[in-house]
């Protein structure tokens, strides 16, 4: 049986501003729908990527803005992600060298925080 993740939660005070911050960074505006009153759902998705993010109002979670702190993502040029995130406005750290990845790591306007590693190279 194949496993795969789907949609990882990320929560937000404003779901605007979130989204507008995402597209900045490249990801892709899949979904922002409002079923019903009280219900937003908006779903984006990182470049390349078979999983997306969603957040919204309505959607019951108890995650507080700012809680979700360990999405790692893999790219391929760890410098180039940091020259993309910092032409983006964004205040992202590193590069951070370790024996197994080369890692930068930014947050979004709520405080979550996100790392992207390049791999190191396969023998």
């Amino acid at each position: 049986m194949d496993w795969k993740i789907e949609l990882i939660f990320v929560p937000v005070t404003d779901v605007d501003r979130a989204k507008d911050f995402y597209v900045k960074i490249g990801f892709h505006a899949d979904h922002d729908q409002v079923p019903y009153e009280g219900l937003r759902f908006v779903q984006l998705t990182p470049p390349g990527s078979a999983c997306s993010i969603a957040f919204g109002t309505g959607l019951g979670s108890r995650m507080q803005p700012g809680d979700q702190d360990c999405i790692q993502v893999v790219v391929p040029d760890a410098d180039a992600a940091l020259a993309d995130l910092r032409a983006a406005g964004v205040d992202a750290q590193g590069v951070d060298e370790q024996a197994w990845g080369r890692f930068v790591t930014f947050d979004d306007p709520d405080g979550n925080t996100w790392t992207l590693q390049q791999l190191p190279p396969r023998d």
